[in-house]
């Protein structure tokens, strides 16, 4: 029987991150997809300013920059003032357009050339756990196989077969609410950012490569419970055409799909041997973009602490957190998604009125239309302290920290496979701390943001959040902090 430490069920932009991370920990990685090849029809479009770090964190974001379309607004629900992305705390100030086609393709890219093997075409069948095991059953295009892995991880979707054989519950609601899109060929396409509201529904169109458009919208018949059917090319134009007024010269349709609102959300990201990420822990209606980029945030999470835990340097319990950590951004996520299903189906005149309140407090309010960003953009996910006296700083995502005399901000020197420990006392206290899963850095910032002002040493996680910070001055009572803090991180009490 063949053996890997991980097998990951779903080769999307999830699964193929995931695998990226583990390979970059020295792990045997295999990844099974039943599709045979990239799915064209891209069902997301937006990599947001987070992920986009993320991207950073690994040297992958020039290939993205250099081929994508850069947005400095985002919107809540459609309403006609979009949000600020140009004055967030990043060096990434702005949405990334480019078809989830592409960023799959890219993401296998770098799975492939760091080691990970990827099979297309091969259908888990199911599994069986045991203690220190799970053996995974395939179908594949030469007959039926089995893996036996460490851990098995589902990326495979809201249908998740890795979900439901581990019998990991997925409670929620179903759909109320239908909205549509068609990718389509326009021979007068609108102006560039072109949405409408009203009370006929409401639609945005979006430009795709290859000089194609994307129509994605709602209106009021889309409040059923019942399907009616595939959605056909006559029904975009006469949807279009009751909102904006004209169909734009729609023709040569490649992809017509109509999308609910099912809300649901798994009740553990890890049970056993068995994890989730993406799309397989949470299901939620398409607003704002965000489900490709919650589940790339997902994987950058577990990667790092599966592999540690596998690897033999994880604190106790590290594994755990992943569950800890995610799943409260799985209840946002449920929250802002329905949140702005409502809006998006807000047709009627007291609907419309709420739309209109809540569009002005966008701009009225810079603090309401910062937390909106914030939310969407993932910049302000902050994960539990579980020590009570921890520095405010503790689970906070670090900024792109740059150092006086380097152009290399703090996002260039993360590792996947090691803390980063930054040395800001100004003669170099700590440098003695270096070692296999421990990088040092340090020097004077070039700027101090706030909340940094009194610290003189940080610990950073690989996926970049804040795993301690100390403010002690006495640099031999700094360097016991400091020890702990590595003994807490690398499990070694």
């Amino acid at each position: 029987m063949e053996t890997q430490q991980v097998v990951i069920v779903g080769g999307g932009p999830v699964g193929l991150w995931l695998a990226s991370e583990l390979c970059r920990n020295a792990l045997s990685v295999t990844v099974l997809e039943q599709r045979t090849e990239v799915d064209q029809r891209s069902k997301a479009l937006t990599v947001h300013p987070r992920s986009v770090e993320v991207l950073a964190s690994r040297g992958l974001h020039q290939r993205f920059l250099d081929e994508a379309l850069k947005i400095s607004t985002g919107h809540f629900a459609n309403l006609a003032d979009r949000l600020d992305f140009s004055v967030l705390d990043t060096p990434h100030p702005y949405t990334l357009f480019i078809p989830q086609a592409r960023t799959e393709e890219l993401f296998e890219e770098q799975a492939l050339g760091l080691g990970a093997t990827v099979r297309r075409g091969h259908r888990v069948t199911g599994f069986t756990g045991q203690a220190d095991s799970v053996t995974v059953r395939v179908a594949g295009p030469e007959g039926p196989y089995e893996i036996r892995a460490d851990y098995l991880v589902g990326c495979d979707g809201t249908r998740s077969t890795v979900r439901e054989g581990a019998g990991i519950g997925f409670p929620g609601t179903d759909s109320t609410y239908l909205g549509w899109l068609g990718d389509v060929t326009l021979g007068n396409p609108p102006p560039p950012g072109f949405s409408s509201f009203t009370e006929h529904g409401g639609l945005m169109v979006v430009p795709l490569p290859d000089r194609r458009w994307r129509i994605a919208g709602t209106d009021p018949a889309g409040a059923t419970t019942q399907w009616p059917g595939d959605f056909t090319m006559a029904e975009l134009r006469r949807k279009t055409i009751a909102i904006a007024g004209d169909d734009f010269g729609m023709r040569d349709p490649s992809w017509l799909s109509r999308f609910g609102n099912a809300t649901r959300l798994a009740t553990h990201y890890r049970l056993g041997r068995v994890v989730l990420a993406g799309d397989a822990a949470h299901q939620h209606y398409p607003t704002g973009g965000v489900g490709m980029n919650v589940g790339i945030q997902d994987a950058f999470n577990l990667g790092w602490k599966l592999a540690a835990t596998i690897n033999g340097w994880a604190s106790d319990g590290l594994l755990d957190t992943y569950h800890t950590d995610r799943y409260p951004i799985g209840e946002q996520l449920m929250e802002h998604s329905r949140a702005q299903t409502y809006l998006f189906h807000g047709f009627t005149p007291e609907g419309r009125a709420l739309r209109t309140l809540l569009s002005r407090m966008i701009t009225q309010s810079k603090e309401f239309g910062d937390v909106l960003a914030g939310r969407l953009t993932a910049l302000d996910v902050a994960y539990p302290a579980t020590a009570p006296d921890a520095h405010p700083l503790v689970g906070v995502r670090a900024p792109a920290l740059t150092f006086i005399g380097s152009d290399a901000d703090l996002f260039a020197l993360l590792r996947a496979d090691a803390y980063l420990l930054l040395d800001l006392t100004t003669h170099g206290a700590l440098a003695a701390h270096g070692e296999e899963r421990i990088t040092v850095r340090g020097g004077a910032l070039d700027h101090v943001p706030h909340g940094w002002e009194d610290v003189r040493a940080a610990l950073i996680r690989p996926d970049g959040h804040i795993a301690w910070a100390g403010t002690e001055q006495d640099d031999t009572e700094l360097r016991a902090l400091v020890d702990d803090a590595l003994a807490a991180a690398l499990g070694r009490r």
